[in-house]
């Protein structure tokens, strides 16, 4: 036996591997978690328990494909080209199905797009009502008193404004109100009739428009001379920009050197654009139902971010950090963590594709009593209860696709008939009888004007027929 062995055994007879207790329990550190799982201990538990599934992985680790297929690409875009084109050029390069961008860019207008690919486009709608941050350069007709007076009246276009879209534009020309946010003066040079201004404002807000409306203010005269979006949304000119090249000859060293590392960094995972919203953590069994249009109730629910609104937009997300669909909350925080059935969100926008996970709903003990009485004909084949359906179901379930899907309703009282007296009936017949006279008149009125109205159609067409013909007869004639 060698001394190492020796030793081995030793120390297995002698030592003590009990785990001893400590004062406090370790926590996870959670904070350089990417993406969605960033801060996840910091989430409301709702319940500890679920039956993870090996189906889905993190975003950072899906097969290179599925990557692309989910992501997003932060684009600085080249001057001259319109946006459209440049995703279509992004499309080509990487040989995907479908691409969408984050709100259009003018053709001479750099700085940040977002291109989102495939699945991603579902984000498309989201991102382009997103808050812009522009830089812009404004010339001005004439030399102004000071820059003084620049400054101020950039403090006066902040708030809600008036603009008219510009002359060329692709839109309807009419008046519509745009919000800026903030608005900051960075240079000016009085010589040569040049300023530099930062604006923070809402989408769809017209800089062209706002630079011509400086000019106006300043007596001057004025139009914008160059401009630059720095942010779009959460994604800005620090954020992982990437230029054409990049993307071109990130593609070219995967197709060439198989080499993964330059793409994985150019397309970023859809899950960054989500980061600002707040989470749900929804259970494995439950997503593919979710993926599917269903609800997210009570049962379904993991952890939960603080200070959630009724109606305010979530983020529905798995265990492992992945983006289910974006929601529409029904309960307040305080709500989810005191209530133990009900809706928690419904579903505004399907993110994950149906199937990724196994399905897992139909497996209960209500929905097997339920499929087993659709299987006797005691429900109808959509559930719902016929003269058949046992009392005893009509009371203890309820129906949460209902629009009021309250406690069943307790049957009515039976109340006997009071006798009518004959004369009283005759009266009523007698009621009736002109009522329903009223009803048969009105309808045969209604047959006429139909046939009236048909009737003049068809001599219309008559007539515009015969005049085609007297038409081409006169043409033939004339040859």
């Amino acid at each position: 036996m060698s001394p190492k062995t020796k030793n081995i055994e030793e120390a297995q007879r002698s030592g003590d591997f009990a785990i001893k207790p400590e004062a406090d329990t370790p926590t996870l550190n959670t904070a350089d978690w990417p993406l969605l799982l960033k801060n996840y201990d910091k989430l409301n538990v709702r319940t500890g328990h679920y039956t993870p599934i090996p189906s889905g992985c993190s975003p950072l680790r899906r097969e290179l494909a599925e990557y692309v297929r989910y992501g997003v690409i932060n684009l600085d875009k080249p001057a001259n080209p319109s946006s459209h084109e440049v995703v279509a050029w992004v499309r080509r390069i990487l040989r995907v199905e479908k691409t969408g961008h984050s709100g259009t860019l003018d053709p001479k207008v750099t700085g940040c797009l977002i291109v989102c690919i495939d699945r991603a486009t579902r984000l498309v709608k989201s991102q382009q009502g997103a808050g812009k941050e522009y830089v812009c350069v404004l010339r001005l007709h004439d030399a102004i008193e000071s820059e003084k007076k620049l400054a101020q009246t950039l403090e006066t276009l902040t708030g809600a404004l008036f603009q008219r879209p510009p002359l060329i534009s692709a839109v309807k020309r009419q008046l519509r109100i745009r919000t800026i946010h903030e608005s900051k003066l960075i240079e000016f040079d009085n010589d040569r009739h040049l300023a530099v201004f930062w604006v923070a404002c809402e989408a769809g807000t017209y800089m062209r428009t706002m630079c011509v409306h400086m000019g106006l203010l300043l007596g001057v005269g004025g139009h914008m001379q160059e401009l630059r979006r720095v942010r779009s949304g959460h994604m800005g000119e620090e954020d992982d920009i990437v230029t054409m090249h990049d993307v071109l000859d990130a593609q070219w060293m995967y197709d060439n050197t198989k080499d993964e590392s330059y793409l994985r960094k150019v397309v970023r995972p859809l899950e960054t654009l989500l980061t600002t919203y707040k989470r749900v953590v929804v259970k494995d069994s439950a997503v593919n139902a979710i993926c599917y249009g269903a609800k997210l109730m009570i049962p379904g629910l993991l952890r939960y971010e603080s200070g959630i609104e009724v109606n305010e937009e979530v983020v529905l997300m798995t265990t492992k950090g992945e983006a289910i669909a974006l929601g529409i909350a029904q309960m307040t925080t305080a709500v989810m963590a005191t209530c133990d059935h009900g809706v928690v969100a419904k579903i505004k926008r399907v993110i994950m594709e149906r199937d990724t996970y196994p399905r897992r709903w139909g497996l209960g003990p209500k929905a097997q009593e339920k499929k087993k009485l659709i299987k006797d004909g005691k429900l109808d084949k959509f559930g719902r209860t016929t003269e058949e359906t046992p009392e005893g179901w009509k009371k203890g379930y309820v129906d949460y696709n209902r629009e009021d899907p309250a406690a069943p309703v307790a049957a009515a009282p039976v109340v006997a008939a009071t006798p009518v007296p004959a004369a009283v009936k005759e009266e009523e017949k007698k009621r009736k009888a002109p009522e329903s006279s009223d009803e048969s008149d009105s309808g045969k009125k209604k047959e006429k004007k139909d046939k009236k109205i048909k009737k003049e159609k068809k001599d219309k067409k008559d007539k515009k027929e015969k005049k085609e013909k007297k038409s081409k007869k006169a043409d033939s004639d004339s040859e």
